[in-house]
């Protein structure tokens, strides 16, 4: 689909940590469940890092289920992948490589209690439907100011909503 360099990587070359993870697009017409984490200011898709020894899918129920409650989630179909390339904090890392793949999804309106990591609230992470336009806007006024808490993976997220904008809507 893209490949994203973060602005202040000089170089791909060095030490890279290989992240791999998948993401969830569930829709209820022009709305859609994201994640809004207080810390950051942004929507985000819901999903993550994919465990040793777990499949894609599986790691993207888990993910789904923790970090939103949703119900009765069926993946439908896959939507396409990121790969992306930006800093790392810990120091004997030079970047970190993630690859996103993210799939659409089916999930119940009604979301159950979720099961968020202690970073996770600590960043004040919340499921919500809300629509796509109004996520996209939000996160492009985030990007437009370059809030001092804006996180590094906000420039993926909008553009991956924007796709689904012109492809699914």
């Amino acid at each position: 689909m893209c490949t994203f360099i973060h602005d202040s990587l000089s170089s791909l070359e060095g030490a890279a940590y290989e992240r791999t993870a998948a993401r969830g697009i569930i829709m209820r017409g022009s709305n859609i469940l994201l994640l809004y984490t207080q810390r950051y200011n942004d929507y985000s898709f819901p999903g993550g890092g994919i465990d040793r020894n777990e499949d894609a899918v599986e790691a993207l129920l888990r993910e789904i289920r923790e970090e939103t409650g949703a119900v009765n989630v069926r993946v439908l179909s896959e939507y396409g992948y990121i790969d992306e390339y930006r800093p790392h904090y810990k120091p004997e890392y030079d970047l970190m490589h993630m690859l996103s793949y993210f799939y659409i999804c089916n999930a119940d309106e009604q979301l159950g209690d979720a099961d968020l990591e202690d970073y996770e609230v600590a960043n004040g992470m919340s499921a919500i439907w809300i629509n796509i336009h109004e996520a996209i806007a939000h996160n492009r006024e985030v990007i437009a100011a370059k809030e001092a808490c804006m996180g590094l993976s906000i420039q993926r997220e909008t553009w991956v909503m924007e796709q689904i904008v012109k492809d699914l809507l």
